[in-house]
């Protein structure tokens, strides 16, 4: 039994925030064992909420008023937050706690600020594992905040079981709001900001985007009115008991329809999948690999393969290779 596993399952923060450094590890040997301590975790589930969002549309101070209401009611929130890495450098700021002041100090939160990593899809390569051990300390409810996204990035949606979109006053049109993508995937939108002077314009934002959601195509896991579309504060806390309502309904109907345990096991598929794609991308980091790959590139480079010749070749010599292993 790995020796994390029992103050893991006791709830204890040092022992949480350990295992998941050990679960973001690329080394070999951490991998085989975050591999085991993550089939050995019990079977406990927690509520994960997807929170995605433009930059600067109010994630982090939304989550802090958010996941501070949950705390009063005897919640247990673990907060994890996706920030970008550079392209150039690959380093992040990693300034969620900074931004989540109030939260980070609470003991009943836990907030744990993770780098993208060239990650596409708005999370970290290990977010998934990372939810299953916050679900393990006993955390109720899962808050997972991505990068700033756009109209493409909706990998959060396979890990989550609802899936929140936060948006700023004079966002977009109806138009905007019908646009195929990250709209379509939103269980919930919410239209943050709204209070003050820009408390109207929030309102007819939120008209606009009910008006186009009546447009899409309803999904057969959702009851007739969802998904919908609702005003908030994350300054004033206003809205937010609405929009917690709102997705506790959704989720019991969910539960009761059956809809919740299919699609938990859709996901899980999903992350086999995933696993199974990113293996066979580290097999092209090996040494052998790589020359060729170079040599192939090389002679792309000069003009004497094209592109597609050369990856054909490379996927040839791939097969062949994984054929002499067996």
């Amino acid at each position: 039994m790995d020796d994390l596993l029992q103050p893991l399952i006791d709830g204890q923060r040092r022992a949480l925030s350990r295992a998941i450094t050990l679960v973001e590890s690329t080394r070999p040997d951490h991998r085989i064992r975050a591999t085991a301590l993550i089939a050995a975790l019990p079977d406990r589930q927690a509520l994960r909420i997807g929170l995605s969002g433009t930059p600067g549309v109010g994630k982090s101070t939304f989550i802090e008023a958010f996941g501070t209401m949950l705390t009063e009611q005897g919640l247990r929130v673990a907060v994890l937050a996706v920030d970008p890495s550079s392209a150039r450098s690959g380093g992040s700021i990693l300034g969620d706690k900074t931004r989540m002041e109030m939260l980070s100090r609470n003991p009943m939160a836990f907030i744990r600020p993770t780098p993208s990593s060239a990650q596409l899809g708005g999370v970290a390569r290990r977010t998934r594992e990372t939810i299953r051990l916050c679900e393990a300390a006993g955390y109720d409810v899962v808050l997972i905040e991505t990068v700033g996204v756009g109209q493409s990035e909706t990998l959060v949606a396979e890990m989550c079981d609802l899936f929140t979109l936060l948006l700023a006053p004079a966002g977009g049109d109806e138009l905007q709001g019908v646009k195929r993508g990250i709209m379509e995937m939103a269980d919930l939108i919410l239209v943050n900001k709204a209070d003050g002077d820009l408390l109207a314009t929030a309102r007819r934002t939120v008209a606009d985007y009910a008006g186009a959601l009546r447009l899409l195509r309803k999904r057969p896991q959702d009851p007739g009115d969802f998904p919908k579309a609702l005003p908030v504060s994350a300054v004033t806390g206003d809205g937010l008991d609405k929009a917690w309502a709102e997705m506790q309904a959704l989720i019991a109907w969910r539960r009761d329809s059956g809809h919740f345990d299919s699609t938990r096991a859709a996901q899980a598929r999903h992350w086999f999948h995933a696993e199974l794609r990113a293996g066979l991308l580290a097999q092209l980091d090996q040494p052998h690999v790589r020359a060729e790959m170079a040599r192939l590139g090389d002679a792309v480079a000069a003009g004497q393969m094209t592109p597609g010749g050369a990856a054909s070749q490379m996927l040839d010599r791939l097969g062949r290779t994984s054929a002499l292993a067996e």
